[in-house]
């Protein structure tokens, strides 16, 4: 979808503020990883060394975090020149340190106040700062690494992207991640009955308010036309009938 810019800027501050890393690197990183998704050029694929299960666990751990520590950086001006070229998102990408701290601070500050005591402000770090950050991280993460590893692969996708059902209400809905890597413009990752996808829904209230349009909501046939002709996933079934 397309963001008028008040909508754009303020989703900008709050990706920011999840402590990710700078928004126009984190881009360029996601965009890298949708070219070569588990191919060589891939930042973080899990099957990075291999396929035996010793290479197989490196590889989760490299997906999960490790791949962060790589002195290898993706070139942001190849892979993010338009979010470069927006003054204010540049802005705000060179200011994530800024709002990284607004992000630990503000529930220890909050928790102060509401309490009137240092024991409420330790306690709104402890939780709104350092258990969220830390469980938000996890999720992002095993987004990377579990489902590019394991889960149900009913759309064609040339990596191996799967769907994880239990990881679908935290991540709002981003681990019914095989649609994603098969129809990556879709607005929707959850696009089967009993699919929770609050991020879908939260577009969709954009779009009702006029905040977001150019909406690119996945059809029917659409969803139909990118479906595994065996109906289990095979990835190698799906190269083969993308082949002929």
């Amino acid at each position: 979808f397309k963001a008028k810019r008040p909508l754009r800027i303020a989703l900008a501050i709050a990706g920011s503020m999840a402590v990710e890393g700078p928004l126009v690197r984190w881009v360029a990183d996601h965009r890298k990883h949708h070219k070569f998704s588990d191919a060589e050029g891939d930042p973080h694929s899990p099957w990075r060394f291999g396929e035996t299960v010793p290479a197989l666990m490196k590889g989760l751990w490299w997906a999960h975090i490790a791949w962060m520590f790589d002195e290898e950086q993706t070139p942001q001006d190849k892979y993010a020149p338009d979010l470069i070229k927006d003054k204010a998102i540049r802005t705000i990408s060179r200011q994530f340190l800024l709002w990284a701290g607004l992000s630990l601070t503000l529930p220890a500050l909050i928790g102060g106040l509401v309490t009137m005591s240092w024991w409420g402000a330790f306690t709104g770090f402890f939780w709104g700062s350092l258990v969220r950050v830390a469980l938000l991280h996890h999720v992002t993460w095993s987004i990377n690494s579990i489902c590019h590893a394991v889960g149900k692969r009913p759309f064609k996708s040339r990596d191996r992207s799967g769907n994880v059902w239990w990881l679908a209400v935290l991540s709002c809905g981003e681990s019914w991640h095989n649609l994603h890597h098969a129809d990556p413009t879709s607005a929707r990752h959850g696009v089967e009955r009993g699919q929770v996808d609050s991020s879908a829904r939260l577009i969709r209230w954009f779009e009702m308010l006029g905040w977001a349009y150019d909406v690119r909501w996945p059809s029917r046939s659409r969803i139909d036309s990118r479906r595994n002709p065996d109906g289990k996933g095979s990835r190698r079934k799906a190269e083969a009938a993308d082949a002929a």
